[in-house]
C-alpha cells in the first residue's frame, strides 16, 4: 500500500509538473517577463544555501569559527573567480571538510 500510495504521489507531481511546462504557449509571455524569469534561479539560490550555512540545528546563528562559513567562502571566492558551478561546490566542500577531518 506504502508503495503504491508512493508511486501515484509521483505520477501526480510529475505530471503537474510537465503539463506546465508542456502545455503552456511559449508565446503567452512578452519578453519583459521571459527577462524577470531568467533571475529566478539567482534569487531562490540564496534562500536555500544561507539558512543552511548560517544557522544551526536549533535555529540560531552558528558562531564565525563554524566550518561551514570557511567553506562557504572558500566556494564564493572559487566561484567568482572560476565561475564554474562544479569547482565551486568542490572546493566549498573540500574546505568544509578538510576543516571537519583536519582540525
Amino acid at each position: 500500500m506504502t508503495w503504491t500510495s508512493i508511486f501515484i504521489a509521483g505520477l501526480i507531481t510529475y505530471f503537474t509538473r510537465m503539463g506546465m511546462i508542456t502545455l503552456i504557449d511559449k508565446d503567452i509571455f512578452n519578453e519583459n517577463f521571459r527577462k524577470i524569469l531568467n533571475y529566478v534561479p539567482s534569487v531562490v539560490f540564496p534562500s536555500i544555501i544561507f539558512p543552511g550555512v548560517l544557522l544551526d540545528d536549533y535555529g540560531s546563528l552558528v558562531i564565525i569559527t563554524d566550518p561551514k562559513i570557511y567553506g562557504a567562502l572558500t566556494a564564493i571566492i572559487v566561484g567568482y573567480f572560476s565561475r564554474n558551478v562544479i569547482l565551486t561546490i568542490a572546493s566549498g566542500l573540500a574546505s568544509y571538510w578538510f576543516l571537519i577531518f583536519v582540525f
